[in-house]
Parts: C-alpha cells; sequence; structure tokens
C-alpha cells in the first residue's frame, strides 16, 4: 500500500470541530478551499479572520511530493537541516530525466545509464529520510500522486508548479520551492499569504469533441496567464459533478497557467468513483462520512457571489473545443475559428508532429477518447499526416492501456509510445533535426507552450488541446481543419468525417498493474550512507550562503534588464541543462541565458560594465563576482512565471546577485527569491523600469530600517553622473526578513534549531 491511510484518517477525525471554530470564527458560511485552508493551520485560530491576498499564514500539509530534478536540490538542502527523517510522508519521483528519443524501453534504459548516479542518490537518501521512492519508469510524479495520495479535503506541496493537479480529488495542492518542502520535511510551518478565491461556476455538460481541457483552456483565455495570480479557483456547480475525476485533474493541473496558487473541486461521486478503481475504498468511505465538509456550504452554492471575490461562469453544453497558442497557453481560440485565425496570423498551416499524453492528460479517459479517433484513420483507410506520440503517465495506466489494446492502436497509425515520463512536455525531447528546422507547428496535449519549451526551437509554434483533438489534427495534417464539421480524402479518393470520440472515464475490467515500481519509505535504515562524490558533475554539497552585514547595498551593477516575459524557463532552462539540478555551480551556467536584454534584444548577452565588453550573462555575474562586487536583475511584468524551479533564484544568488528587481513577480518565484536570502523587489511606480540604464552601478539604502509594509529606496547611477533615486516595494514579513539577515532560509532554519 502506497498510500498512508492513518494520516489521512487523522485529517477527517479533526475537521468537523475544526471547521465548526473556523465558522464561528468568520461568522459565515465557508467555501471548500477555506474549509480546507483552516483546517490545515499550523497552531490556533487567530483572533479575527485572515484577510485574502494580505495576510501571512502558516500551514501544516499533509504531505510533500518531489519530482527527480527538483528533489536533487531539495534532498541535498534537508541533509543540511540536521533531520534524522522526515517529518511528514514525502516521496520521490523519477519522471524528469528521462529523454524522449526512441521510445519507452530504449529511452529508459539509456536514462538508467546516464542518470544512475542521481538515482541511486535518491534512493540512498529516500531509504535513510524515510521517503518513499517511484523508480524512474514508475510515472510522472501528478498521475502517481492521483492515483496514490491525493485525497478529498487534505493539503499538500510538491516541488512543481503543476501539483495542483490533485485538486482533482479535491486537495489544496499547491507547487512549491524545494526550500518549502525542505522547511515541511523539517516538521516546519509552511508559511503562505491566504489566497484570494476565484469561483468557476460550471453548468451543463461536455458532450461531442468537448472534454475537460476545454474548460481550463476555456479559463485560461479569460483569466491570461497572470490572472490567478494568489489565488484559489475553486469549480462548482451542477456542470462539475458531471465532469470525471481525472477531468478535473487535468483542469486543476493547467491552473498553474494562470498564475494561480491552486484550483480544486468538491467531493462528489466521481472522486468516490476514482478512488475505490485505484484500490482505495477506505479512504472514499472516510471522506463519505463527513462530505458535508469536503464541499462549499449550500449558502455559498445559492449566493456565490458574496463569497468569492471573482466568479466566472461556464456552460459545458455550450463549450466548444479550444486550441491555445502558440508560444503562451493563455492564447485561446475555439476550434471553429482556429483555421482561419491560424491563416490571419500566418501561423505554419501543416502540422508537424502531434503529442499526446503528460501529467496533464495521461488518464485512461484520455487514452480512451484519443485512441477512439485513432482506430477512425484504420477504419476510414485514413493516412495520418503528422508525427505522433503518446506518454502515458504511470505504469498503471500504460499496463492498462496496453492490455485493452489501446497503444497497439496507436502504434498500428504509426505512433511512438514514449516511456511513463515527463519528455516532449518539459523539454525532454531529441526531436530530429530540432535546430535546423523553419518556423513550424506542433500541436500537444500537454500543459506549457513558451517559446523553445518542447524542442528548443523557437521557431517552433506549439498549440495546445485535448487529446482527442491532437490526434484528429494528427491525422488531418493541417491546422485549417474543424474535426466536428471537416471532411477528409482517405487512401480510396473517398471523402470521410471523423465521429465524436468516445471512451470511459475507468477501466472496464479495473486498473492492473504488475510492478507499479514503488519502494516504500521504512524508519529503519538511518545508517545508509547517502554519497556525494567531491568532482561530481551532477552533484554537489551545498555551502551555506553568507548572511547580510547589515548595511545598506552599495556600488552593484546592473547585470540584465531583462525585457517582456522572463519566465522561469528563460531564467533556468530544462532541457539538457536537466543532468545539473543536483549541482548548483555547473547549472548556473545556464541562468537567465533565455532572458531578452532590453538594450540589445540579444538572448545571452549583457554589457560587463567592468570590460565594456559583451558577454555571457553567467560569465559576467562570475566576473562581478570575482571582483567582490554585487549585481541586481532588472525584470518586466509576471517575473518568474513557469514552473517552481528553485534554482532560477539559487542561481542568482550562486553568482553574487543581490537585489532583483521588477514590476511585478509571479508567487513562486518571488517566494523562492526570499528563501534564498535575496531581495525581491517592485517598482513602486512601474514606469521607474524605464530609468534603469545600461551602464547603472545601483544602490539599496533604508536596509537598516527593513520591515514589513516599508519601501527601500533604490539608487541608480548613470554613466552619465547623473541620478535617478525610486521607490522599491517589498513583500517581506517579519520571518522573511529574518530569512534576509540570516542569508537562507536554511540558514535560519539550522540557527534556530
Amino acid at each position: 500500500m502506497a498510500y498512508d491511510v492513518e494520516m489521512i484518517r487523522q485529517v477527517y477525525e479533526r475537521y468537523p470541530e475544526r471547521i465548526a471554530q473556523a465558522r464561528k470564527l468568520l461568522g459565515r458560511p465557508m467555501t471548500l478551499s477555506e474549509k480546507i485552508l483552516y483546517s490545515h493551520l499550523s497552531g490556533d485560530l487567530p483572533n479575527e479572520p485572515f484577510k485574502r491576498g494580505d495576510s501571512y499564514v502558516n500551514f501544516s500539509p499533509d504531505r510533500v511530493a518531489m519530482q527527480d530534478a527538483t528533489a536533487q536540490m531539495a534532498v541535498l538542502q534537508f541533509m543540511q537541516a540536521g533531520k534524522d527523517q522526515v517529518s511528514v510522508p514525502s516521496t520521490v519521483h523519477c519522471d524528469h530525466l528521462i529523454l524522449a528519443k526512441e521510445g519507452a524501453k530504449e529511452d529508459l534504459t539509456k536514462a538508467e545509464q546516464n542518470n544512475k548516479e542521481v538515482y541511486d542518490f535518491l534512493a540512498s537518501a529516500s531509504k535513510k529520510y524515510g521517503i518513499g521512492f517511484w523508480k524512474p519508469g514508475a510515472g510522472i510524479i501528478h498521475q502517481v500522486v492521483l492515483e496514490n495520495y491525493a485525497f478529498p479535503g487534505g493539503m499538500m506541496i510538491g516541488t512543481d508548479s503543476h501539483t495542483p493537479n490533485a485538486g482533482g480529488m479535491g486537495m489544496v495542492a499547491i507547487g512549491v520551492g524545494g526550500a518549502d518542502a525542505v522547511d515541511v520535511m523539517a516538521g516546519l510551518p509552511w508559511e503562505l499569504k491566504f489566497p484570494k478565491l476565484i469561483g468557476v461556476k460550471l453548468t451543463g455538460k461536455l458532450s461531442g469533441w468537448t472534454s475537460p481541457k476545454d474548460v481550463i483552456l476555456k479559463v485560461a483565455g479569460i483569466l491570461s496567464v497572470k490572472g490567478g495570480t494568489g489565488a484559489i479557483v475553486e469549480y462548482f456547480g451542477p456542470g462539475a459533478e458531471s465532469i470525471s475525476g481525472t477531468g478535473k485533474g487535468t483542469i486543476c493541473n493547467m491552473g498553474a497557467e494562470i498564475g494561480a496558487t491552486t484550483s480544486t473541486f468538491p467531493f462528489d461521486e466521481s472522486m468516490k468513483k476514482y478512488l475505490k478503481a485505484t484500490g482505495r475504498t477506505d479512504v472514499a468511505e472516510m471522506a463519505s462520512k463527513i462530505e458535508e465538509h469536503l464541499r462549499p456550504d449550500a449558502e455559498v452554492m445559492e449566493n456565490p457571489e458574496a463569497y468569492y471575490d471573482q466568479i466566472i461562469e461556464i456552460n459545458l453544453s455550450e463549450l466548444e473545443p479550444h486550441i491555445n497558442g502558440p508560444f503562451t497557453p493563455d492564447l485561446a481560440t475555439p476550434v471553429s475559428q482556429f483555421g482561419k485565425v491560424a491563416k490571419e496570423n500566418g501561423w505554419p498551416l501543416k502540422m508537424e508532429v502531434g503529442l499526446i499524453g503528460s501529467c496533464t492528460n495521461s488518464s485512461y479517459e484520455d487514452i480512451s477518447r484519443a485512441a477512439s479517433v485513432a482506430k477512425q484513420a484504420l477504419d476510414k483507410d485514413l493516412k495520418v499526416k503528422a508525427e505522433f506520440t503518446v506518454t502515458p503517465g504511470s505504469e498503471q495506466v500504460r499496463y492498462t492501456v496496453d492490455r485493452d489494446g489501446y497503444l497497439d492502436t496507436f502504434e498500428k497509425i504509426g505512433g511512438v509510445v514514449l516511456a511513463n515520463a515527463c519528455g516532449p512536455c518539459i523539454g525532454q525531447w531529441a526531436r530530429h533535426n530540432a535546430e535546423d528546422l523553419d518556423e513550424n507547428s506542433i500541436m500537444t496535449s500537454f500543459n506549457r507552450n513558451f517559446s523553445k519549451r518542447n524542442d528548443g526551437n523557437p521557431k517552433t509554434h506549439g498549440f495546445v488541446a485535448s487529446p482527442e483533438i491532437v490526434t484528429a489534427f494528427s491525422i488531418a495534417g493541417t491546422l485549417d481543419f474543424n474535426p466536428a464539421t471537416d471532411y477528409l480524402e482517405n487512401a480510396k479518393g473517398e471523402k470521410v468525417k471523423l465521429d465524436e470520440p468516445t471512451g470511459d472515464d475507468l477501466p472496464a475490467k479495473g486498473f492492473d498493474v504488475k510492478d507499479p515500481g514503488f519502494i516504500p519509505p521504512s524508519s529503519e535504515n538511518k545508517n545508509v550512507d547517502v554519497v556525494v562524490k567531491p568532482d561530481s558533475e551532477r552533484l554537489q554539497l551545498l555551502t551555506p550562503f553568507e548572511p547580510w552585514d547589515g548595511e545598506n547595498l552599495t556600488g552593484m551593477k546592473l547585470l540584465i534588464k531583462a525585457k517582456g516575459k522572463c519566465t522561469t524557463d528563460h531564467i533556468s532552462m530544462a532541457g539538457p541543462w536537466l543532468r545539473f539540478r543536483g549541482h548548483l555551480d555547473n547549472i548556473s551556467n545556464n541562468m537567465l541565458i533565455g532572458g531578452v536584454n532590453y538594450f540589445n534584444e540579444r538572448t545571452n548577452a549583457v554589457k560587463n560594465q567592468l570590460t565594456g565588453e559583451i558577454g555571457e550573462v553567467p560569465a559576467t555575474a562570475r566576473d562581478y563576482k570575482a571582483k567582490g562586487i554585487g549585481s541586481v536583475i532588472v525584470g518586466d511584468e509576471n517575473y518568474g512565471e513557469g514552473s517552481s524551479r528553485e534554482h532560477a533564484a539559487m542561481e542568482p544568488r550562486h553568482l553574487g546577485v543581490r537585489v532583483v528587481l521588477v514590476r511585478s513577480f509571479a508567487r513562486i518565484h518571488e517566494t523562492n527569491l526570499k528563501k534564498q536570502g535575496m531581495l525581491a523587489l517592485t517598482f513602486d511606480n512601474p514606469a521607474d523600469y524605464d530609468k534603469v540604464q545600461e551602464d547603472d552601478t545601483i544602490d539599496v539604502l533604508k536596509l537598516t530600517e527593513f520591515a514589513p509594509g516599508s519601501s527601500l529606496i533604490v539608487v541608480l547611477h548613470h554613466a552619465d553622473g547623473t541620478t535617478d533615486e525610486i521607490v522599491a516595494n517589498h513583500t517581506y514579513n517579519e520571518a522573511q526578513i529574518e530569512w534576509f539577515k540570516a542569508g537562507s532560509c536554511l540558514n535560519f532554519i539550522k540557527e534556530n534549531q
């Protein structure tokens, strides 16, 4: 048994009393999110209700999940914390380091060879510290969590931005940096600004070509990539109950693309069915006994506008399939308009590759519906025009859909089944001739499609849709197509039309798997040695960052003024760099190499103020650091959106960057910077961004008065001898200021054990 039934029982036993106390404090009915949050407070209830979007709150999550790329740094940090065992149930999932190239068997074998040192490190550390370990090939973290650990009303954190996938089972599941995971694994409270609440009322029922994926594609189009920042998106209404448990997971997973803290659904029959189908009947029965506490109060449903900060209504019966992109997951186009829009924008109409699966869409329902479309290519003599790949989400799903013949269907139309891993979704895709390709279009059922995300080629136009839509477009081979209305010509010259997809949300014969790839945690292996070789290029023991010296920061050099969108992919790329996720110095050589320099519109090309030469960003930062000079990064709106990549915060800290000054931050990245002892500041006047010049020397003043709610002064010393003095704001609370003073959160933990 992978899951922790006793822990879940304890959570449910305290629910009625805690919610009764919270309802009394609030003096009103409660939303589902509020029930989960107030039930997971660390310590006693406050004297007055928390203020949404304002109050910093300490929570006690039920569990922690880590994928192998982020787990390396999280475990390395945990080793510094001086603890014998993790304090809450925790798991490591080996899913990010497998390169998709030839097929599942070949790619997994090569990954086990190439990453042996890292896998051995994670396996031995998991054994030593009582962490559950999912081997390479076991599956993608979020699908495995949904199948084994997610439970209604629970709270978890995970070191991956798509952790909210577990909201499909009614959890509040939040993506965090590795330092946050270390806090919780070490038994400390986890801090979060109390979220705002966005309610999405769903009515009607999905039908035809429309799928759960289209709900979040529509919501992304409404809210944009930052419209959910600082908020939990809570779905409810009769339409919500008509969606399968895994379909709910898809919707919650991609909530990360609107910047949401997390997304969740009320407990219902579809969740019960899924829990029972995945061997957790006891959890379903326990949840059923407190069902009223795992749903919003009736009064909330009757008048949602009074309880949520924003309400969105979507009629599923009227919703049509959407395709989002290119280059951003919030550019939403209905399929009926997509061909027209593609032509108007000059997007390459020929579709080169269709890729289905990933953590977002790899359920039994997804695979069966996509396979029903693929089978039509065989039955109707249609030749599949695009390359086609399938990424199962877990070994349990893979084994079951293989047993039921779906993988055979995909292979018969020329599809390649990849390993149960992230693969192309995160750039782990050895696409042939990717670098040489001119402008081209691909379509995926993944969640994220920023430039260079999938294959490293900035000319690749990535579009996001449901698996069944991706499959239909792969058959058609063109973006100028609507499967609901358009005909295709088959090998016999006949005009044929694709039928609507069909499928089952759960397998009629039940799930099956021979080897799920799991090593359960134990508390009896404390003497296990965790080896990190001094000369390793993959792993490196950490050296604590220096504490603040108590003085203002002066004489710093501008490192880069990043223009426009600067995600964690731009700050710390994935793809081939994943191999260095456990070696801070080596991976720091990718710092901001994808960020666009405001002054020359180029990437990885900044002016070294000491030499006057244009050089690479990491090399320039290293030069400043070697000469004892701090540096500053300036950024635009929503800086650091995307994956919860703590390396994007650790690398600048390691290379001597002291301050990140931006128009606005993505939530996780701002927290990650704070954890590493950085100054994360925002322009009081966003227009002051324009005052920053290429040769600026920068001071940050009033640091000796650093306090919650206070502003700091930033002085820009320009090369012509003039200066600009601007106001910079921050969101640090008292505890976070102590992290800054100590040099990092981890330093603070060790000093205060």
